[in-house]
């Protein structure tokens, strides 16, 4: 984390979120973020760019722009932001009133998401990027597969619908320190994960 503090980085512009948990890394390291040299305002695609010409020492990019640079000896990675820990990015979010008159609606498409989450962890990066490649028809399949594979090497995805309570304190203390929010609310205050231990005590087959 030292290291960041002596370069230049450019920032993700697209979300928040990335920085976000930078910075709380940085403090939780004894760091002051303040004192990063942070270009930001640059998409990623911009970033990488700007990483291939020297205008920049580090970027935050997503795939698929971290197996490209790899792949062309034109960058290497630092820091994969998943090895901070849990920290939960992406989830489906609904009114309490939602879950309670939709019920049996969520509850068959929760379990439909605990059967492709059994998917995701027994099939190898070929097969699932062989499923999504009509999704992407500008990046080779080969480069699909290497994100997959790195994802997966990574522990990004969940092995079952319930929202870790470490990945829900990590990401709110994160919006926490960065000034996204004022203050939070407690895990069980904000997540009912009844569906999700109902979908897994069915115990589906894998899609």
């Amino acid at each position: 984390m030292p290291d960041l503090m002596n370069v230049r980085l450019g920032a993700v512009s697209e979300v928040n979120t990335p920085w976000l948990c930078l910075q709380e890394d940085l403090r939780r390291a004894g760091l002051d973020p303040a004192q990063v040299h942070r270009v930001e305002g640059n998409a990623m695609a911009e970033n990488d760019a700007a990483l291939r010409v020297g205008d920049l020492e580090a970027i935050q990019i997503f795939q698929p722009f971290v197996e490209q640079l790899v792949a062309d000896g034109a960058g290497h990675i630092w820091y994969a932001a998943a090895s901070r820990g849990p920290t939960s990015y992406t989830t489906l979010s609904a009114l309490s009133e939602t879950l309670q008159a939709k019920r049996d609606q969520l509850g068959r498409m929760t379990r439909a998401l605990y059967r492709t989450q059994k998917w995701l962890q027994g099939a190898d990066a070929s097969a699932i990027a062989a499923a999504v490649v009509e999704f992407f028809p500008d990046l080779r399949r080969e480069t699909l597969a290497a994100c997959i594979k790195r994802y997966k090497a990574l522990g990004l995805w969940g092995v079952n619908p319930i929202l870790p309570r470490d990945g829900f304190d990590r990401l709110q203390a994160s919006g926490l320190s960065g000034g996204l929010y004022e203050s939070g609310s407690p895990y069980d205050t904000c997540v009912d994960t009844s569906l999700a231990r109902e979908a897994i005590e069915a115990d589906p087959p894998s899609m």
